[in-house]
């Protein structure tokens, strides 16, 4: 039995001030590397063959912390395709604020639809696009050959990767929620079939 495991950033100073992220490369806050170190505890017990994350530091960050804390030294793969949905013409801006603007339903739909823009920005179904093929290329030949996996990445990269590993559906990917800072973790069987739980913080 191999693991995939999914990782998003500990949280960031912006998610602490409820703003659209996307593209834009903040830090993690206080309790985001807090975060990160907890995550590294609870994964003492994967040896790990590859780290993935995006070019993003929030990404790269708690990747860097997690495995310090589990103990292991691994160069790190990163890449574009793996940074956070963009965001557009949203990015930088309050959620709240933006609610009271537009709406309630209409910010709902920019952030959790699947395949509708913020303007001048990318969907779920875009962010689908552009992971499907690097994962397929880079990191299910790893999963396939028994490796252990580890994504450090960002909301809605994730949810594109659950749609990837058909745990979710265009569908009812919006009901899918991914905290910061917890690995949800896949046990790979021979037939690339998923089991997936969240693995609890350490104390």
């Amino acid at each position: 039995m191999n693991y995939l495991v999914l990782l998003r950033h500990g949280e960031s100073e912006w998610n602490k001030e409820n703003k659209f992220t996307g593209f834009t490369d903040v830090e993690l806050s206080a309790a985001g590397i807090e975060e990160a170190k907890a995550a590294g505890q609870s994964l003492k017990n994967i040896k790990f063959d590859a780290v993935f994350t995006s070019t993003l530091k929030r990404a790269y960050n708690t990747a860097s912390l997690a495995m310090t804390e589990a103990g292991q030294q691994l160069d790190f793969v990163r890449h574009d395709d793996l940074r956070e949905r963009d965001y557009g013409d949203l990015t930088g801006l309050n959620k709240d604020e933006m609610r009271k603007k537009f709406g309630e339903e209409q910010v709902h739909i920019w952030r959790r639809s699947y395949d509708v823009r913020p303007p001048g920005g990318e969907s779920l179904k875009d962010v689908v696009d552009r992971v499907r093929p690097y994962y397929e290329a880079n990191i299910k030949p790893l999963l396939d050959a028994g490796k252990n996996v580890l994504i450090a990445a960002h909301g809605n990269t994730l949810r594109a990767m659950l749609i990837i590993l058909e745990e979710n559906t265009p569908e009812n990917i919006n009901s899918a929620e991914i905290p910061t800072g917890v690995p949800l973790v896949f046990e790979m069987n021979k037939a690339q079939k998923q089991k997936n739980y969240f693995l609890k913080k350490a104390s």
